[in-house]
């Protein structure tokens, strides 16, 4: 498999990046194409569609022995699930899948760069592929979600005090607090005194969770 290109996105490390494409709608990224691909015709036609596909590599996941069984975090990491019926990372292929939107396509000294929202990848993930998104083949309304579906509507409170939301710059302020209601944390641990800290758009956000509430507690510079 060739690596056409990266992501760019605000997230340093995965520990943060949201479980699934689209459950933080603006959340920005950046496709930057490796030199062999930074032609413009590649991306003639793209500009019609709205949704784009993105087939990347996940990294830091690679096992010497596969698992047939995988503990997905929103379940409460104490429920296996067949790795095949779940979207975990930890897989036979570090291959993932992602449905993002178009945002625009710009031309830079360094070639086409592909605009989109709506990604759950940390910065510099390798893409395989780009393919359009289909509606009228992509889209399956009424189709059963299985166990995911219990739990595609969680959401914490986020308490974020105006101070400190402000160390934020304004355009990515609302995307900090969306990541935020998704629990950035594994879905086992409970303990309401231990802070946490995501890394995001150069900020490291601490936080605690009590309760079903994340309580901000302080922004720091990376």
């Amino acid at each position: 498999m060739k690596i056409i290109g990266h992501m760019r996105t605000d997230f340093p490390q995965k520990f943060g990046v949201p479980r699934q494409s689209g459950l933080v709608a603006n959340l920005q990224g950046r496709i930057v194409f490796e030199p062999e691909y930074r032609n413009i015709d590649a991306l003639k036609g793209m500009e019609q569609y709205d949704y784009l596909w993105i087939l990347w590599q996940f990294e830091g996941t690679e096992r010497e022995h596969w698992s047939p069984t995988v503990r997905p975090p929103r379940l409460g990491g104490e429920t296996h699930m067949g790795v095949f019926a779940t979207r975990s990372p930890f897989r036979p292929n570090p291959i993932g899948l992602s449905s993002v939107k178009l945002e625009r396509i710009e031309l830079t000294e360094d070639g086409p760069v592909i605009h989109v929202s709506g990604i759950d990848m940390r910065d510099n993930t390798p893409i395989l592929d780009i393919k359009p998104y289909l509606p009228y083949t992509d889209s399956h309304p009424g189709a059963r979600d299985g166990f995911a579906g219990g739990v595609k509507n969680y959401e914490l409170s986020v308490e974020f005090p105006p101070e400190l939301l402000e160390r934020f710059p304004s355009d990515k302020r609302s995307a900090a607090i969306d990541l935020l209601k998704q629990d950035p944390r594994p879905a086992y641990q409970e303990d309401p005194d231990r802070v946490y800290g995501v890394a995001f758009a150069g900020k490291d956000i601490k936080f605690t969770v009590d309760k079903g509430v994340l309580y901000v507690k302080d922004i720091a510079d990376i």
